[in-house]
């Protein structure tokens, strides 16, 4: 018996700043599923070139604050980049926090609008050690 990955599940709060989000580290919005008879809306979202990892927003109309909230026992979701000098910048120049500074080249974390921690790892060989990186603290939780 072998298992499918099929999706890793996230709910937000502001589903148009979560997919900005995600499109600023690259993903694409795959498809879309609005259910009105169960009051929430999907939207799966995945690198161009890897359709079938996608991340699944559950945008709930009506809120969540009914809901039992477990999440602690969510990790984090995780993502190779070609470049992490460069997506970090990217990400720090449209005012998202990064938590984890890449300083060893390898290595960072954000979080998104709804708190969710994504881990960020250098495709390859780490790159050498960069300013403002290098020396840059850690910031908040990751």
């Amino acid at each position: 018996m072998s298992l499918t990955y099929l999706h890793t599940m996230v709910r937000v709060k502001d589903l148009d700043a979560s997919i900005a989000f995600y499109g600023l580290l690259g993903l694409e919005e795959t498809k879309r599923w609005e259910n009105e008879a169960g009051r929430f809306t999907l939207v799966f979202m995945a690198p161009p070139d890897q359709p079938d990892c996608p991340v699944e927003l559950t945008y709930n109309w009506d809120g969540d604050d009914g809901l039992p909230s477990d999440s602690r026992h969510f990790g984090h979701l995780a993502y190779r980049t070609p470049d992490i000098y460069a997506l970090c910048q990217k990400l720090l120049d449209n005012g998202v926090t990064i938590n984890r500074p890449p300083r060893d080249g390898h290595m960072a974390f954000v979080r998104s609008p709804d708190n969710i921690s994504i881990e960020l790892l250098q495709e390859g060989d780490d790159l050498a050690p960069a300013e403002p990186w290098a020396s840059m603290p850690n910031t908040g939780n990751w």
